[in-house]
């Protein structure tokens, strides 16, 4: 890995978010300085500061120096719904040249910069580019966060499929169990173990109260040893 990583999910909800802070807590505390980027949040407040989204607050909060919010989100949406229809809404297209230079600045500041990206794998940026595009652009190694809840077989599957067809290292999954009381949850996390390409690299359950340190507790040993 030179610097970077993207965590992607099955679908929305999924727990991208707290796995991306998990992570960033791990990376810290093998001494890495850690900056954390969500480059499109579509469900935002307005503020005195301007919109904020709630995720992207939070990835804010936990990077190892103080930096802008306009930095770790550059693309911010108030309404919750597709990116593609809310840059549409507003009549500013996402440009991935553009994330791309704002990923690049971050880059020079710090060891690691983890990317948190928005939906699931082939959610629509625009005409005919997809969130695969924007990881290709950015040419990261890829972190799958895998909901687990009926119907996470299919989802895990497919967007690993895509994955693969889309030529991006898909280093390793992560399986958040989002419904404990899924029936055969553990039978599930097996079959997920079996037929994806990759390592898992953890098995976060469903924390009351998370928090970054506590969400990194449940990866398995140092990040950096498995995504070498």
């Amino acid at each position: 890995m030179s610097g970077g990583l993207f965590v992607t999910g099955t679908d929305t909800g999924c727990g991208k978010t707290e796995i991306t802070l998990g992570m960033m807590h791990n990376l810290q505390q093998q001494g890495e300085s850690v900056l954390g980027m969500k480059p499109i949040a579509s469900g935002a407040e307005m503020t005195q500061d301007g919109l904020r989204n709630e995720d992207a607050l939070r990835i804010q909060a936990q990077c190892s120096r103080e930096i802008p919010y306009s930095s770790v989100n550059p693309l911010v949406y108030q309404p919750p719904i597709a990116p593609h229809l809310a840059a549409m809404a507003k009549g500013q297209p996402i440009r991935l040249d553009e994330i791309m230079q704002g990923y690049s600045q971050l880059q020079e500041l710090a060891d690691r910069v983890v990317v948190e990206g928005v939906g699931g794998w082939h959610v629509p940026l625009g005409d005919s580019i997809t969130l695969a595009d924007l990881v290709r652009t950015l040419d990261l190694p890829v972190i799958l966060v895998v909901g687990i809840r009926l119907g996470c077989l299919n989802h895990a599957l497919m967007t690993a499929e895509c994955m693969l067809n889309s030529g991006v290292p898909f280093k390793g999954w992560v399986a958040n169990l989002i419904d404990p009381q899924m029936q055969a949850l553990e039978e599930n996390i097996i079959t997920l173990q079996s037929w994806l390409p990759a390592p898992c690299l953890g098995e976060v359950p469903r924390l009351k109260s998370p928090t970054p340190d506590r969400v990194a507790e449940y990866l398995d040993g140092p990040l950096l040893d498995a995504i070498q």
